[in-house]
């Protein structure tokens, strides 16, 4: 336990030292190297700056990564994949990802919120069917707050969430909260 200790402090003040830039490009980086450990990385941001800060950096760093991994793929489909792709297998890649683009907004953030989603699947495949600029926006721009705050506070892992009651509970009760949230700017939006 103390090595385990001895290395979060070491990390924390790693990033202490680097300052809010270096925790902001640490999440950042993430949104394009999905091995990068976002869940560690928001703790350490928590750690380093503390609650309201750290979850802010993470968010505004994880907002606008996935926003730029979405717009990077988002031209890739459109300059590559039709063009490097056969027409067979680009049906079969629509077929399967195309009921994605009709997601519901209220879905979409439900999606985006869950801690154990990988973000770079969804900004992927979000991309890729064309999805609205904006919808995808809003919807992480909710959904990532409430997946911060998981990875801030409650940082287990996916088996332990699963086994533990409390922390299905936590899960079940911020995925209201997002949902409700989302309902009510899909309203004044109009993002369905």
């Amino acid at each position: 336990m103390d090595v385990i200790q001895s290395f979060v402090d070491f990390c924390t003040k790693f990033i202490s030292q680097g300052g809010i830039l270096f925790g902001f490009i640490l999440i950042l980086l993430e949104s394009f190297l999905p091995v990068l450990p976002l869940g560690v990385f928001v703790a350490l941001n928590v750690n380093a700056f503390g609650g309201i800060l750290g979850i802010f950096i993470s968010w505004i760093a994880t907002c606008i990564g996935c926003y730029l991994s979405f717009l990077l793929f988002s031209f890739l489909s459109e300059k590559l994949l039709y063009q490097f792709l056969s027409k067979k297998t680009l049906k079969k890649i629509e077929n399967s990802i195309i009921k994605f683009r009709n997601i519901s907004f209220s879905n979409l953030v439900l999606v985006v919120a869950l801690p154990f989603t990988p973000a770079f699947l969804v900004n992927i495949i979000c991309g890729v069917v064309g999805m609205s600029h904006k919808k995808f926006l809003v919807a992480v721009a909710i959904g990532k707050v409430f997946m911060l705050l998981f990875w801030g506070y409650v940082s287990k892992s996916f088996i332990e969430s699963m086994t533990d009651i409390n922390t299905i509970i936590i899960i079940s009760l911020m995925l209201v909260v997002a949902y409700i949230i989302s309902k009510i700017v899909s309203k004044k939006v109009n993002l369905d």
